[in-house]
């Protein structure tokens, strides 16, 4: 069994580097990893080659052409630092040990494991190679689809319905929740301009309405079906192909044994103001893994990150950390396709919804992948 050195030492002063474990090379870990590759020892794992942007997989599936915009390799992210490529089986207080057997230990650690969730919003499987066959197989099967049926009505569902009528306007699309409310806890003008923008897109929505079961089809896969709904009567929907845009699921069985901390029943870690896992000062979560009470999105995780790698940077020096996170009041960006969406924002004034333009011109038309070309120093046409 390997081990990794805890400590190196900096040519220029000669003194001991500190090394971090970033356990997670999502948003927040890549982010984190990023800050500390100057003065630390940065070891970031990840299982995958390559650096997935979520937010633009719906994209990359009715746009195959564009897929590859969403991959960017860890190769080229840390100048110091290195990348390691396997899973977190076990962490402890000094160290974190892959399902490799490898150990590596560290000063700090960074649990930033994120979560979950069903394809196409995020990619299931570790190679880019895979995953943009994968994508390219969908969407083969999609655009073969006459009748598509999304279950669930919440962002990713309804982004996902814009996305393949700016593709196939002609395509029948019917969107089905449980929920009798689209996107509660935002202001009702922006339920509103979002059902306006829906109708005109000719989305079939269906709130109230439950699956009595699932399709007998996998999601993703061209296979005409009938299914009931829960509703009075049991109306049926037909459809050539469903996807399911539910059932997101926090990443942490690394954390079983409870050897770090005892996780809540979502399966997130409890964390203070200055994003330590409780009872480690030594020790920081970020992203969808923390119990934090606000909604787990990308650009909240690479909050986290700044906080917690000014802290981690402060210790290093010999300084006591003062980042300290406040959680996020409900804010959203929901393209409808690279020219529509709704979008709602916290102002001094209070909340602020954003119109279809700028929906659009924040998110919507390149889904923020010139940022992480930036990140990832990576310059493409």
């Amino acid at each position: 069994m390997r081990a990794h050195s805890g400590m190196g030492i900096d040519m220029a002063n000669g003194t001991a580097r500190r090394t971090v474990a970033v356990i997670g090379g999502g948003y927040g870990g890549s982010a984190v990893a990023k800050a500390l590759d100057e003065e630390t020892d940065v070891v970031l794992i990840d299982p995958r080659d390559a650096f997935v942007h979520a937010a633009g997989a719906l994209r990359a599936l009715v746009r195959p052409d564009w897929a590859e915009n969403i991959f960017f390799p860890y190769d080229t992210l840390l100048k110091h630092g290195t990348v390691r490529r396997g899973r977190a089986a076990a962490v402890d207080p000094g160290g974190v040990t892959l399902a490799s057997g490898e150990r590596i230990a560290a000063d700090y650690l960074v649990l930033a494991t994120g979560s979950d969730y069903p394809f196409p919003a995020k990619t299931d499987t570790d190679l880019a190679g895979d995953a943009l066959a994968r994508i390219r197989d969908a969407h083969a099967e999609l655009a073969a689809a006459g009748r598509v049926l999304i279950a669930g009505a919440g962002p990713v569902g309804l982004e996902l319905s814009g996305e393949i009528k700016a593709v196939w306007p002609e395509k029948h699309v019917v969107v089905t929740d449980p929920a009798e409310e689209l996107m509660p806890g935002f202001l009702p003008e922006l339920r509103e301009e979002l059902l306006r923008q829906l109708d005109a897109l000719g989305v079939e929505l269906r709130l109230g309405t439950a699956l009595a079961e699932e399709p007998p089809s996998a999601p993703g896969r061209l296979k005409p079906f009938t299914v009931t709904t829960t509703t009075t009567g049991g109306d049926a929907i037909g459809a050539d192909l469903w996807f399911r845009c539910y059932g997101v699921r926090s990443n942490g069985d690394y954390l079983a044994d409870g050897r770090i901390t005892a996780r809540d029943a979502q399966g997130r870690v409890p964390v203070t103001e200055r994003l330590n896992v409780v009872g480690h000062d030594h020790i920081y979560a970020l992203g969808d893994l923390t119990d934090l009470a606000e909604a787990k999105m990308a650009g909240y995780a690479m909050k986290h990150a700044e906080v917690v790698a000014a802290n981690v940077l402060a210790q290093v020096r010999g300084e006591s950390p003062t980042g300290t996170y406040r959680p996020s009041p409900p804010s959203v960006l929901l393209p409808l396709g690279p020219g529509g969406g709704v979008g709602q924002v916290p102002t001094p004034d209070g909340p602020a919804v954003l119109p279809a333009e700028q929906v659009s011109a924040y998110k919507g038309r390149d889904l923020f992948t010139g940022r992480f070309a930036e990140l990832f120093g990576i310059t493409r046409d």
